[in-house]
């Protein structure tokens, strides 16, 4: 049978069961190969309970189910199973953008529909979509009398881990949003941490817990209830529930990704299978690139973004962005600061912010025309200061603004503290939300619309925790959501276990504008970012973005022109990604084939500790011959010391069948370019 027709035939074998007694329990499915198995119970006082086992073994014991209300009782007791349904799945589709192109959406998915013994019987369906490498739920809740309006207080869903391990997460609900370093602690001493969380379990399963598709509902944090069990947090918002639904709804999927080391949960699909499909139609005039910008100077504080003496979105500034850009191949240059809003005090409010109003000494139209002359765009800031609804308020301005001055991108940013996004409804009442609440979840899908009738794509920075959400509106290109480069710039500076905690972590979320490329190594007074030069060279592969920074100053780079090479050659689109080992915090090695081509690239970062990584090149075609270019540490580099800037530049001609020795020195890294061989 030809390829494609048994692909339409998987998909649509359904496996119908009839309806079970009420009660009858356990009911059980597999993923495909068998590898994960689910079962969903019915246990004392007639709690629903699910649990998850991964080649027999228990992952997740038995865990409770259901919604508290703020006014009306609880569905958690006294529920029977009605019933269930199964389905396999099996077919592929493609990324206009990303990591891999083709990606396989391979599944087992199991409904069980549950219902309350007691009147009013409310009911809901629990839905599984099972994969050979880890698992989604989430409730479907039908249109009901009894539940036609829904005040969630909070879910009162548990991940009951069946034995303890280590895990890396950071806090939730705290004042800097995302922003915080990751822990690393026992599972039994995890406080309420925001997810994605990674925990390596005793028999050194990964396991990655976090949410995907998170659509017109509060992000879920998790809160240790008692020794390895983990309970659902949901966002606050506004008013007393956290979230709002009437009539049919579903809730975002409750993921588990589940591996044998931390390379396996990197390279699941799942996140992206979990999400609808791209509703915006052809996206191709969004094209991956490289950027540089007027940022980094005002991140040291040398330039800032309001007005006067210091004002670093000048037309003299950008002009020489445009000529660096231009000289070296990039496509796009950033610039912050350049529209009327940003004097005095918009940190939390941003009320006076015009995205369609340059200030004085930014002459838009001139400089279009000027960067268009040189191949190159401008990309625009839209810093709403946590003013949401002033910005919904300016969408159809603010992106006309930007399609009539060839903009494809548009950086924005929500700087504000946590709950203290300022939310306006039609009747003027104002109201204070946080930043992956409900409403804010649904803001967020308002700007991709918006954007998207212009033909605009974002980077949205203090954004929502990414979910998957770029296979639905492959418009929102990246995002930042977490502690990127610019606290680099600043004391209490990111670790040298930062990108390497990232990978297994953060990056499971998705794409991240973490702006890397500061070959200078040094941030506001001259401090020392505790990094070697490789390392940032090696950040343009490990740390995924299709929009990524080239984030130093011209005057920088032009010191550093060997190095800044990579740079300049390192793609931003892949045809398929593998990563070749990596232990959480530790070190990673992540090896990408350019989108259309067959030269190769790979990234290698590690910790504050050395390393000497053993890289197979079996990936590379066999047979056929590469030439290397190697930007590694100097023998002597150290992030702790000047010889931090110690980097050694080689060619070497390799095939898949060698096998490379790296060397990371402390805080360094490696990267190479695998140039097919004429």
């Amino acid at each position: 049978m030809p390829f494609g027709r048994m692909m339409t035939a998987l998909c649509a074998l359904v496996v119908a069961v009839p309806a079970l007694a009420q009660n009858a329990g356990p009911v059980t499915a597999t993923s495909p190969d068998g590898t994960i198995g689910v079962a969903v119970d019915i246990v004392q006082d007639g709690h629903a309970v699910y649990s998850v086992t991964r080649k027999g073994k228990p992952i997740i014991a038995q865990s409770r189910l259901g919604f508290l209300f703020t006014d009306a009782p609880k569905i958690d007791r006294h529920m029977t199973i009605t019933g269930q349904e199964t389905r396999d799945s099996d077919d592929t589709w493609q990324q206009p953008w990303g990591e891999w192109r083709t990606i396989r959406n391979h599944f087992r998915e199991l409904t069980v529909h549950l219902k309350e013994a007691d009147q009013p019987a409310r009911s809901y369906d629990l839905k599984f979509r099972i994969y050979d490498d880890g698992l989604g739920f989430r409730y479907e809740v039908p249109d009901q009398p009894n539940l036609r309006s829904a005040n969630i207080a909070e879910e009162l869903t548990e991940f009951a881990f069946a034995s303890d391990g280590t895990a890396w997460w950071k806090p939730a609900f705290l004042w800097n949003r995302e922003e915080y370093l990751y822990e690393k602690t026992p599972l039994s001493a995890v406080g309420t941490a925001d997810t994605p969380i990674t925990i390596k379990l005793a028999d050194g399963t990964h396991v990655a817990l976090h949410e995907a598709a998170l659509t017109d509902y509060s992000g879920m944090a998790v809160a240790r209830s008692t020794g390895t069990t983990l309970r659902a947090a949901l966002t606050p918002g506004a008013g007393r529930p956290k979230v709002v639904k009437t009539g049919a709804w579903t809730t975002p999927w409750r993921t588990m990704i589940i591996a044998d080391d931390a390379p396996g949960i990197y390279m699941s699909h799942l996140m992206l299978n979990l999400n609808e499909p791209n509703k915006l139609g052809d996206v191709s005039w969004f094209k991956p690139g490289k950027f540089v910008g007027v940022w980094w100077n005002m991140i040291k504080g040398e330039w800032s973004w309001a007005r006067g003496p210091k004002h670093g979105a000048t037309n003299e500034h950008v002009k020489q962005y445009i000529d660096f850009a231009a000289a070296n191949g990039i496509p796009q240059v950033l610039v912050e600061g350049w529209n009327v809003g940003w004097d005095g005090d918009w940190f939390g409010n941003g009320n006076a912010m015009d995205f369609a109003k340059p200030t004085e000494d930014f002459d838009a139209d001139m400089l279009t025309a000027y960067a268009k002359k040189k191949g190159v765009r401008l990309i625009g800031h839209h810093e709403t200061g946590g003013s949401a609804s002033h910005y919904e308020a300016q969408f159809d301005k603010a992106f006309k603004f930007a399609a009539d001055h060839n903009y494809m991108v548009v950086k924005t940013g929500y700087v504000t503290d946590a709950g203290q996004i300022e939310r306006v409804d039609p009747d003027g009442t104002k109201l204070r939300e946080w930043h992956e609440g409900q409403w804010m979840s649904n803001h967020f899908i308002r700007v991709a619309e918006a954007a998207a009738k212009y033909k605009i794509a974002f980077d949205s920075h203090e954004p929502i925790k990414g979910t998957g959400l770029q296979r639905t509106y492959p418009n929102w290109v990246a995002r930042e959501g977490s502690r990127g480069m610019e606290y680099n710039s600043w004391a209490g500076k990111n670790p040298p276990n930062h990108e390497a905690n990232l990978v297994f972590t953060r990056m499971l979320e998705g794409p991240m504008d973490f702006t890397p490329g500061v070959l200078s190594l040094t941030g506001s007074d001259n401090s020392a970012i505790l990094s070697t030069e490789a390392k940032q060279l090696a950040l343009y592969v490990v740390l995924y973005s299709p929009v990524v920074m080239a984030a130093d100053t011209p005057e920088n780079y032009a010191k550093h022109m060997d190095a800044f090479k990579f740079i300049r050659d390192v793609p931003t689109d892949w045809e398929e990604t593998r990563v070749l080992n990596g232990e959480v915090g530790d070190y990673v090695t992540i090896a990408r084939r350019v989108r259309g081509g067959q030269d190769w690239y790979l990234g290698a970062v590690g910790n504050e500790q050395a390393h000497t990584l053993t890289v197979p090149l079996s990936f590379l075609t066999p047979g056929k011959r590469y030439e290397a270019e190697i930007y590694r540490d100097g023998d002597d580099a150290d992030y702790r010391t000047e010889k931090r800037h110690s980097i050694a530049i080689e060619k070497r001609v390799l095939t898949g069948a060698d096998t490379l020795t790296l060397r990371l020195a402390p805080g360094g890294g490696a990267a190479i370019r695998f140039k097919a061989a004429k």
